[in-house]
């Protein structure tokens, strides 16, 4: 009967491991059919002013002024923002897609800036846009020095908050996705882009 038992968990584990390969290799062939796009960015501010509803540097009342300024002279311009990235699973997909972890870097016109991890499980469903809110903060003068006024226009154009888009935002990430068989780590960056990026 023991010997019974051993021959039947070593058939059903023969059976278990190519099940577990099928479902991994439809869930990496899921995400990786899963359309990213930069999307928007919310919540922008720049050394604690709010760049929502502001087109230039004229828009910034005396106290504000006065805040940027200083922040310039301390060599210390934080901008704050929350990027968020749409991802978009095709609906003839029929494998939902589970991303778990996230690895990203920002760029600011090709320019390389911050990085981070984004800890958090989101579910692909088919046919179904799904937020991926990446919550960011960089020194602005770490990567690009100049006056208030330039520095304030800068965060404006790469934060597409003066409407003019001058300046490209994009996101290199690489994704890790949870499989039957553990968690599968993206081999290398994916570049996310979009043309429009909207605060609002």
């Amino acid at each position: 009967m023991a010997r019974a038992r051993w021959l039947l968990a070593t058939v059903s584990v023969a059976f278990a491991l190519p099940l577990a390969g099928c479902a991994t290799l439809d869930q990496v062939a899921a995400l990786r059919k899963v359309e990213f796009d930069l999307d928007r960015v919310s919540g922008a501010s720049l050394a604690g002013i709010r760049l929502e509803g502001r087109s230039s540097y004229r828009d910034l009342g005396a106290t504000e002024v006065a805040l940027l300024v200083a922040a310039v002279a301390s060599r210390e311009v934080p901008l704050v923002m929350t990027v968020h990235v749409q991802g978009t699973n095709p609906a003839k997909n029929t494998v939902s897609a589970r991303l778990v972890r996230m690895d990203w870097t920002l760029l600011i016109d090709d320019e390389k800036t911050v990085s981070g991890r984004l800890e958090r499980e989101i579910q692909f469903a088919p046919g179904q846009p799904t937020d991926v809110p990446i919550p960011v903060e960089l020194d602005l003068w770490d990567f690009f020095s100049g006056r208030a006024e330039d520095l304030f226009a800068l965060a404006l154009a790469a934060t597409g908050a003066d409407g003019s888009r001058t300046m490209t935002l994009a996101v290199e990430a690489i994704p890790t996705i949870d499989t039957p068989i553990g968690p599968i780590r993206y081999p290398s960056p994916i570049r996310i882009v979009h043309k429009d990026v909207d605060v609002p």
